[in-house]
């Protein structure tokens, strides 16, 4: 048994792994509660909602209980996140603390690392989060919900989605005075940034002493708190972030025509109706276009962009299929691991690394790695290795437009990028991968190359 490294906040339990296999351990500090919440059927309607991972209980004696949450192939963090999953998420956790103070319930927490994705949408992780509601008490983690959701959204609509990966340099949440200071005069005013930011900020200065007094001394009846809850959904649910870049709107102006974007669509089919892969990661893959044509046959599709409208744009395309995780990331520099011994919260990279996908596509792609971020061929090679064995990945040519703006950029260097060509391509990938085949895209200057890696 290996007690995971993100799970040591909560005294009422942990998670832990055994023979690769994750599991929750409930402390007998939790076990009323515990077994409240399921007499109450409280548990089985989170599950009913899909609001709630589902668990199995696998044994109970006196010193512990111990569940089986439902697998999540690959879990995703809040600065992973495009605008739209950040909102459904805060939603979710709003919607969960609603549902519970009807029922004497309430989140003792509201950590945006308590949500991930599932089946194409939000869903609640911890188990344990819940715990019975004292008569009038106000919700005890408002300010850590504003520090964690609202805050980064509202960041996000002043500064654009980089304020959306908050959470990546500050694990606790966002300070709300620093949120203050970009609403501007009027927010003062309104009904729900006044008291969710700026009254919320104040009692962020102070000890620790002083919050749990002012938390002894305030009381806000349930109904109250549920008028409450119910504006900050519906404030949240009509935010909006106009964000255009030059990938959001990628596919109304390439260099393909037609027929050519067709035949990439159909070799890509063919192809992969040929490895029946079951699992595919679509890295570099913007809406997801190329692999949400394949859902009929795959169980589950991930899809990773730089670009946040690109992946707010797959995200709501495919959230009904249940298919698919989209989420924002930076290959040239993926989520790292955080928190303590940066072991907290995962680096992508092993995420990826765990999920091991049937097959990776990597299209339009290359290019941009070798000539915008000046990686080596030998470089991105073993980097498509780490994750699955097969790869189909697109060589845009010299000729290609693209590159040729790429090039064009590096002025006086352009000659230091000589060896970009697509045998200096092939030759390193096969350092990696056996070629399996190669087809030019008519109409283009590029072909698509797909690969097998060299076991053992």
């Amino acid at each position: 048994m290996q007690r995971h490294p993100s799970s040591f906040r909560d005294p009422s339990g942990y998670v832990f792994m055994d023979q690769g296999k994750l599991y929750r351990k409930i402390l007998p500090s939790y076990f009323e509660t515990y077994d409240q919440l399921n007499d109450q059927g409280i548990y089985q309607s989170l599950f009913d909602k899909a609001w709630l991972i589902p668990h199995e209980e696998i044994s109970r004696d006196d010193q512990s209980i111990i569940i089986c949450p439902q697998k999540i192939e690959l879990i995703t963090y809040p600065y992973e996140w495009s605008f739209t999953q950040y909102k459904h998420a805060a939603q979710l956790t709003l919607r969960i603390q609603s549902f519970l103070l009807k029922r004497n319930c309430s989140l003792k927490d509201a950590s945006a690392f308590n949500i991930s994705f599932y089946q194409g949408k939000a869903i609640h992780l911890d188990t344990l989060s819940i715990e019975p509601y004292q008569q009038d008490q106000p919700w005890k983690a408002l300010l850590q919900f504003n520090q964690h959701f609202l805050g980064p959204l509202l960041l996000a609509q002043r500064q654009g989605s980089h304020a959306l990966k908050s959470l990546l340099y500050r694990i606790e949440g966002v300070p709300l005075k620093e949120v203050k200071s970009h609403l501007g005069l009027l927010s003062r005013f309104h009904p729900v940034l006044y008291p969710h930011v700026h009254l919320l900020a104040k009692t962020e200065v102070g000890t620790l002493q002083q919050h749990a007094q002012v938390q002894d001394k305030a009381t806000l009846n349930k109904d109250s708190q549920l008028k409450m809850l119910k504006a900050l959904d519906l404030y949240i649910g009509d935010m909006e972030m106009k964000e255009n870049t030059e990938w959001s709107q990628y596919y109304d102006h390439t260099n393909y025509d037609e027929d050519s974007f067709q035949e990439k669509k159909d070799l890509i089919a063919s192809w992969c109706q040929e490895l029946q892969p079951k699992t595919i990661m679509d890295v570099g893959g913007n809406d997801g276009t190329f692999g949400r044509q394949l859902l009929n046959q795959l169980e589950h599709l991930v899809v990773a962009d730089i670009d946040q409208p690109a992946i707010d744009q797959c995200y709501k395309k495919s959230i009904q299929t249940g298919k698919v995780t989209s989420l924002v990331c930076d290959l040239s520099q993926p989520s790292p691991g955080l928190g303590f011994e940066n072991q907290e919260r995962d680096a992508l990279i092993k995420r990826w690394e765990e999920f091991a996908p049937d097959a990776v596509l990597a299209l339009a792609l290359i290019h941009h790695l070798s000539l915008g971020n000046n990686l080596p061929f030998e470089m991105t090679a073993a980097f498509f290795a780490r994750f699955s064995p097969y790869l189909i990945i697109e060589f845009p040519h010299r000729e290609d437009s693209w590159v040729q703006f790429l090039l064009d950029s590096k002025r006086d260097a352009r000659h230091l990028f000589d060896g970009y060509h697509v045998s200096a391509f092939a030759k390193a990938y096969q350092q990696y991968f056996k070629l399996i085949k190669s087809t030019p895209i008519k109409g283009t200057h590029r072909t698509l190359f797909l690969f097998q890696r060299h076991e053992g």
